[in-house]
């Protein structure tokens, strides 16, 4: 389908599931509403969520958690979760425990309703013995690539198989000795009788079941013949009772063989539809490729922050909400779309300015020396959480003579309209105290080493007694009270914005970013010290920061979750 590009105005613009939703909005709830006004399924909205195993979950199945989660509790029914587990070799229970941790975070709630078409795997071979014995499977001998080539293409019609003409004795006979492990992998599959010559290519003969001596994760060496998704997937939702199978654009072309199995079968019929996937600039959403990652050490693990994945997004520190708020707005459609990444820091930003404690911490020091202060005096100011609910309370402070400063936050020969600190120049230090630079101390390599200032008694708590104007604020935090911690900055994975674009002659690995992650010193206060781990903070005047998992007593390990620059919400501005 054709692809477009959608501004952050026009992705704004666009109603879908989550916080945005609104009954009716999207295709997909206008047929699920004519669904149950016309009484089909009795009424009933019955979903799922099918992740296989294989991997740990990304950004475009949080779209697919919100949309199928979304419209069960939308519309009074029930969504499943079910692990579509039909291949051994690629499916671990470390991906099972890490997709149920996920979207149990993100919001999705299928309290008994745990399922796995591995549960189905007795059901599903009897199926398969009815399909032969209806005339509709058989058994071949063909190789892989050798049904490949008999396939046909677009525009030339396939081949039939030499052994599509077997007897319903003949195949029922082998397909069993297939399951009783007679056989070594690859040597026969099951494939449906349809049509080798079916302008949908997906129609002509497909495979139902392989073999495969592999042990599976939950039904161990029981089976050597496992079913193919597409086979398995159709007739799990029939089994569950599911009303409305929602699946991703490129399954369009198989809802012609998810229609067929079941109307082969005569059993219940679920819909399927299909919406649109999930596109991301800066953002690699391929599972196979995230696993290229991981496996090549590219990035330091399924929840490294770069990572596009629900467990990399939780450990950088972006709250549920703001993921359930950004599929919201980016909504369902019908046609492939590519949505901006400066959309999703919005959402996160927006989320964490409502909720994020404040506190103050310092990246890059330089040393301010407050030399009308006393030396064995110390101050402790009381600070709010968060400026705006007096809910989260409030935290001290030490003021004493020594301080951190950002070194961003002076300049010797400060540019017009530089409001900060500089050579004679007032400033104020977040809820302290006004104070006045009087001299820069140079090392040998001519860099500020020290700034000698003063400060201005009257001015406690940061205000002017005498109403003069002072605009620059600065945060700040106590040299010698500081907390020393580690502060990893992350930014994007990668440096273009479509990573699937290769240059030539490369792979999309060439498009990493190699300054995707800086680690450096911070200087905290000392009220972040006992800071949760996982527990998000604005960091005044620098970002959001989360505490990472790393965290030891003696050195506190906070990642960038977002800056404060809210590029979204300028473009936003300007376009309107």
């Amino acid at each position: 389908m054709e692809s477009q590009h959608l501004s952050p105005s026009e992705q704004a613009g666009t109603n879908g599931q989550g916080g945005a939703a609104r009954s009716g909005t999207d295709f997909i709830r206008a047929r699920i509403e004519a669904d149950t006004a016309s009484g089909r399924f009795g009424g009933m909205v019955h979903t799922r969520f099918p992740p296989e195993p294989n991997g740990y979950l990304h950004l475009g199945h949080a779209k697919s958690i919100c949309l199928n989660f979304g419209v069960a509790g939308e519309y009074g029914g029930q969504c499943n979760l079910r692990f579509d587990d039909t291949n051994p070799v690629k499916e671990e229970t470390e991906y099972v425990a890490a997709i149920r941790e996920d979207v149990a975070w993100l919001g999705g709630h299928w309290d008994d309703r745990e399922f796995y078409a591995s549960d189905y795997f007795e059901r599903l071979y009897d199926y398969a013995e009815e399909l032969i014995r209806r005339g509709k499977a058989y058994v071949d001998d063909l190789s892989a690539d050798e049904i490949r080539a008999f396939r046909g293409t677009l525009t030339e019609p396939g081949r039939e198989s030499p052994w599509r003409g077997r007897s319903v004795e003949e195949n029922l006979d082998l397909f069993r000795r297939m399951r009783a492990g007679e056989f070594p992998d690859g040597a026969r599959v099951l494939r449906a009788k349809i049509d080798m010559a079916a302008p949908n290519l997906v129609m002509r003969d497909p495979t139902l079941y392989r073999i495969r001596h592999e042990a599976h994760h939950r039904t161990g060496t029981a089976w050597c013949i496992y079913p193919m998704y597409d086979y398995a997937h159709c007739l799990s939702d029939s089994l569950e009772g599911i009303t409305h199978s929602l699946c991703t654009l490129e399954f369009v072309n198989n809802r012609e063989l998810y229609d067929w199995v079941l109307d082969a079968l005569g059993v219940y019929h679920p819909q399927q539809i299909e919406f649109a996937r999930l596109n991301l600039t800066y953002t690699i959403l391929s599972k196979r490729k995230l696993i290229q990652l991981v496996r090549e050490g590219h990035v330091a693990g399924w929840d490294d922050p770069r990572m596009p994945t629900l467990s990399g997004l939780r450990r950088r520190g972006v709250p549920p909400e703001a993921l359930r708020d950004f599929c919201g707005r980016i909504g369902v459609a019908r046609a492939d779309s590519t949505v901006e990444y400066s959309l999703l820091e919005h959402c996160v930003r927006e989320r964490l300015n409502a909720v994020a404690p404040r506190a103050m911490a310092v990246l890059d020091p330089v040393r301010v020396v407050i030399e009308n202060w006393p030396d064995d005096r110390v101050e402790e100011l009381e600070m709010p959480w968060h400026p705006e609910d007096a809910s989260y309370g409030s935290r001290t402070a030490p003021f004493a003579r020594e301080l951190f400063i950002e070194r961003d936050d002076f300049r010797l020969e400060p540019p017009k309209k530089f409001h900060r600190l500089s050579p004679g120049a007032e400033v104020r230090l977040r809820h302290a105290y006004l104070i006045t630079c009087r001299e820069a101390v140079l090392d040998e390599n001519g860099e500020v080493k020290e700034l000698r200032c003063v400060y201005d008694p009257e001015s406690r708590g940061g205000q002017s007694p005498d109403g003069r104007k002072v605009r620059g604020t600065l945060h700040w935090v106590s040299a010698r009270h500081a907390v020393r911690a580690e502060a990893r900055l992350y930014g994007q994975l990668f440096a273009v914005p479509d990573p699937d674009k290769a240059p030539e002659g490369g792979s999309f690995l060439d498009n990493l970013d190699p300054h995707s992650l800086t680690v450096g010193t911070a200087w905290l206060e000392p009220a972040l010290a006992g800071l949760e781990t996982g527990r998000t903070v604005q960091f005044e005047r620098l970002g959001y920061f989360c505490k990472d998992r790393d965290s030891t007593p003696e050195l506190p390990v906070f990642n960038r979750t977002a800056t404060l620059r809210d590029t979204w919400a300028r473009l936003e501005k300007k376009e309107g």
